[in-house]
């Protein structure tokens, strides 16, 4: 795309994320060879309307010197002219021209039209340059999708799923942040039975070839720099990232990722900004690559009695005589997530996408820890890790990790329900020496 029209969706980001209709545009811009139906199925997975409005104008930028027509020419068709004007007012030199009714119009021309992509098009004449080939080239397969079978509209084939790439050495960094001491004034009790679980997780994701760092007891703005310091590492050589909180937690305000970790000095993190840090914005060497995030946390302070099902359905397990929560009650409107007002906030936030946050507990319910062993959901999830990841993939071991959990009672009443936010979009299988 040429900088100028670059400059114009910049300028106009505000308006177009706002108001875009980005749904109505997917057909045209496939048709009209701006997407592949990767690209657009990508987007889509983006989240909010808003969200996939801001990540289709994001990547509008990098389609060539057609896109910025394109995206005129289809918001006229779908009867977005206020949008269409406002872009096309910045841009004279791209004509437009709204169709009337039954009446089939020519492909938009650009004068003058720099040609900087000679595969889009030919040139044909020395004054005008169709921006629209005759005939759409067939994509190339990109390596990774060349084995991939074509499948039947509206059918997905587990097949063709495809696999994260993990056999680099060492595979990522995993940032382990274990809050166990809390200081008086935050009126949090100190989190017993914590060191077991960070020293599981540990030897777990060494074993699994991640360089861990284990941070202890830190305040909220030395978690935040923590997480920063982590986003600015190079991970061009690295295949995977991992985040632990081990703390107590509490639920908040959300759009995104719910609930809150809290720092030593009683003031809490958001989960969502917690991601934020890693996400392909702020850290571009993990663009595309897994982001995982393990949060051992109350998501709130409601706590489970569970339902009654028959003898068959369930093998009961009773949790310790130690057994504690994590849990805070929920944050009042004062403290709810805003994050406008986090330092690392941006205006327009970046899409969730190769980005998995599993919970201990269910949002706004208590997560137990037993003060001899650690808590129910590390416990299993080390377990878990260490009998499966040589055959499994995170997502089917997770589910274990629910359903092995779920059995557990704390003091012969309480149950725990685990879960995950999931936005990966292929399978990820660990490195295992098996």
């Amino acid at each position: 795309m040429e900088e100028i029209h670059k400059r114009i969706l910049q300028r106009n980001r505000i308006n177009l994320v706002r108001d875009l209709d980005p749904s109505s545009l997917y057909d045209g811009l496939l048709e009209k060879g701006v997407f592949t139906q990767d690209m657009i199925d990508e987007i889509k997975s983006a989240g909010t309307r808003r969200d996939q409005a801001r990540k289709l104008v994001q990547d509008l930028e990098t389609r060539g010197s057609r896109a910025f027509a394109m995206l005129l020419l289809c918001l006229e068709e779908t009867d977005q002219h206020g949008l269409a004007e406002l872009l096309q007012r910045a841009a004279p030199a791209v004509q437009i021209w709204p169709a009337a009714p039954n009446q089939v119009v020519d492909l938009p021309v650009v004068r003058p039209l720099p040609l900087s992509l000679c595969t889009d098009v030919e040139q044909q004449g020395k004054d005008n340059v169709p921006i629209y080939p005759i005939q759409k080239p067939s994509p190339s397969p990109s390596p990774e999708r060349e084995n991939t079978l074509t499948r039947p509209p509206g059918r997905t084939r587990r097949d063709s799923i495809q696999s994260y790439k993990m056999d680099a050495s060492p595979c990522g960094h995993c940032l382990i942040i274990n809050n166990v001491e809390f200081e008086p004034d935050s009126e949090l009790s100190n989190r017993k039975g914590s060191n077991i679980d960070c020293d599981k997780l540990e030897k777990r994701f060494k074993a699994l070839n991640f360089i861990v760092e284990v941070r202890t007891n830190l305040k909220q703005r030395q978690i935040k720099h923590a997480l920063s310091a982590l986003s600015k590492k190079d991970h061009s050589q690295c295949d995977c990232c991992v985040v632990i909180m081990l703390s107590h937690g509490t639920e908040v305000s959300h759009n995104r990722f719910p609930g809150a970790v809290y720092g030593v000095d009683g003031q809490h993190v958001p989960v969502q900004l917690i991601t934020n840090y890693l996400n392909g914005q702020h850290c571009p060497s993990l663009q595309g690559k897994p982001k995982l995030f393990f949060i051992q946390a109350c998501g709130g302070g409601e706590r489970d009695t569970g339902f009654e099902v028959s003898p068959d359905e369930v093998e009961p397990s009773i949790g310790g005589a130690d057994d504690q929560t994590d849990a805070i009650p929920m944050s009042s409107s004062s403290d709810s997530l805003s994050l406008s007002d986090e330092v690392d906030a941006r205006a327009t936030l970046p899409t969730p996408s190769d980005i998995l946050v599993s919970y201990s507990t269910f949002p706004g319910y208590v997560s137990w820890r037993d003060t001899q062993s650690g808590s129910w959901y590390v416990e299993t999830l080390d377990q878990v890790l260490e009998q499966n990841a040589a055959t499994d993939d995170l997502v089917t071991m997770l589910m274990m990790v629910n359903h092995e959990v779920s059995q557990n009672s704390a003091k012969g009443l309480y149950k725990q329900m685990p879960g995950s936010f999931n936005f990966l979009r292929k399978l990820l299988h660990f490195q295992t020496h098996a």
